[in-house]
């Protein structure tokens, strides 16, 4: 077997070969190196060369599967190789890489790439009941279209008031020196953003926010301390340039690479920034690209579900 690749490069050529996709995704599913049934866990099972699938004997409706089965790629015609150097792109690309660019790099089409590109963004979600500790910076921000980079039409329809009513709201919470967590709430009122505070972070924990007046109360469980950007942005440790710096990423990802987003997927391209951001240190591209395979199983969104057909807005928007 070659050697695990180390740049892009080298990751195209290497998975071009059916056989390094087949030892390095068996590799990460069944890391004893027995290959189980995904359908009812059975290891009685054989591998049929020709139509690269295994069959299981033990008498059920799907007694074949891939290496696609019970994964974001389950029922895709496109190329394991393809997959595999989608993702690599994605995970590895600090600002991102529009679906348009992967459609050319993968001779796809837009479309195809669209879906791929969201499905992989699925895989990066990473849902933790871990609570944050330590120091912890909290802030929100809005993300949306300029309006004065909107044909007039556009702008008409899409903006119908002033500053951030046609914005979606997000909220952060980082913790100095480990992970991100992001989610787009509904509003920034005190219910909201304290109860995702509360959710997420260690009671006890130093806890820094702006003078939003919404994180009034939080003294009661944390060491709030506040900074008013009214008047300076750094109170010794007193600030939240960590989570601004984050927002920098994720809105120069979004109006530089994708351009355009909807609120209803917005929650994705968060997932995947939080993800690159949280494993940016200590890991090379192929450490990075791994992690990432190795949480592609066990999770499906169809067209349907991520189009959102008979679904108002709220129904799509994550709980």
């Amino acid at each position: 077997m070659a050697s695990a690749p180390k740049t892009l490069q080298e990751a195209v050529l290497y998975f071009a070969d059916y056989e390094n996709c087949k030892n390095f995704l068996v590799s990460l599913r069944w890391a004893d190196g027995t290959v189980r049934c995904p359908e009812c866990g059975s290891e009685k099972v054989s591998y049929l060369d020709n139509a690269r699938l295994w069959k299981c004997y033990r008498g059920h409706d799907r007694p074949k599967f891939s290496l696609k089965t019970g994964t974001i790629m389950e029922d895709s015609p496109i190329g394991v190789d393809k997959w595999l150097t989608a993702m690599w792109l994605i995970v590895n690309c600090k600002n991102g890489i529009s679906s348009c660019e992967i459609a050319r790099d993968l001779g796809v089409t837009q479309k195809t790439a669209w879906f791929l590109d969201h499905r992989i963004r699925l895989a990066l979600h990473n849902g933790s009941f871990e609570k944050l500790s330590g120091h912890i910076e909290v802030d929100e921000t809005f993300i949306g279209g300029k309006a004065r980079n909107m044909h007039v039409a556009k702008r008409q329809r899409r903006i119908t008031g002033t500053g951030t009513k046609d914005k979606v709201p997000v909220m952060g919470i980082l913790e100095r020196g480990g992970k991100v967590r992001t989610k787009v709430v509904p509003n920034r009122k005190k219910h909201a953003l304290q109860a995702d505070v509360r959710k997420h972070v260690e009671a006890g924990s130093a806890l820094y926010s702006d003078a939003l007046l919404s994180y009034d109360g939080l003294s009661s469980d944390y060491a709030h301390q506040v900074v008013d950007h009214a008047v300076e942005y750094v109170d010794g440790q007193v600030h939240t340039n960590g989570l601004e710096n984050f927002w920098s990423l994720l809105k120069r990802s979004i109006s530089g690479t994708y351009v355009s987003v909807e609120p209803y997927h917005l929650f994705r391209y968060l997932d995947e920034q939080a993800w690159r951001y949280n494993n940016r240190k200590d890991m090379n591209d192929y450490d990075r690209f791994k992690l990432a395979a190795s949480q592609i199983v066990g999770k499906r969104v169809t067209w349907d579900q991520l189009t959102g057909k008979g679904m108002d807005l709220q129904a799509r928007l994550p709980n």
